[in-house]
């Protein structure tokens, strides 16, 4: 009788703000998903989104809490500063790092934690092409 060894955990972690969890945001999390044992998501905190220059529409606690209601999402983690991705790797024991292409080169110093995999992101996920300014009204003929 031949007894089986349980297959290794591969941890799949990204980061990203997740404003307006969007179908595209849910694809891209079932694929993340597909990647590995386990997922986690680091979700930028309201703190480093306003130091990046970026605003959101959902406060953190709320993107947290949608996170973790996602089936393909096992842990959320805060994001509150560039240099902790390194050590999310080591101390989640991280195996695979995945990050939309738009970060394509500036993350392969991690590769000597982990594979380091930069997805594509199409626009369906991307709550930014979302908020554009209001339309404007027909224009009068003037004179």
């Amino acid at each position: 009788m031949m007894l089986s060894t349980p297959a290794r955990p591969r941890v799949v972690l990204t980061y990203g703000s997740f404003d307006l969890l969007l179908p595209g945001h849910v694809d891209l999390l079932q694929k993340l998903s597909a990647m590995g044992t386990e997922l986690i998501v680091g979700c930028a905190t309201d703190a480093f989104n306003a130091q990046n220059g970026k605003q959101t529409v959902m406060p953190f606690d709320q993107r947290r809490a949608l996170l973790q209601r996602c089936r393909y999402v096992d842990r959320v983690i805060a994001e509150e500063n560039w240099a902790q991705k390194r050590t999310d790797i080591v101390n989640y024991n991280v195996s695979v790092f995945a990050i939309g292409d738009n970060w394509a080169g500036h993350f392969d110093d991690l590769q000597d934690l982990a594979q380091v995999v930069y997805l594509p992101r199409g626009s369906h996920g991307r709550p930014d092409l979302l908020r554009s300014p209001a339309p404007r009204g027909p224009q009068r003929a003037t004179g």
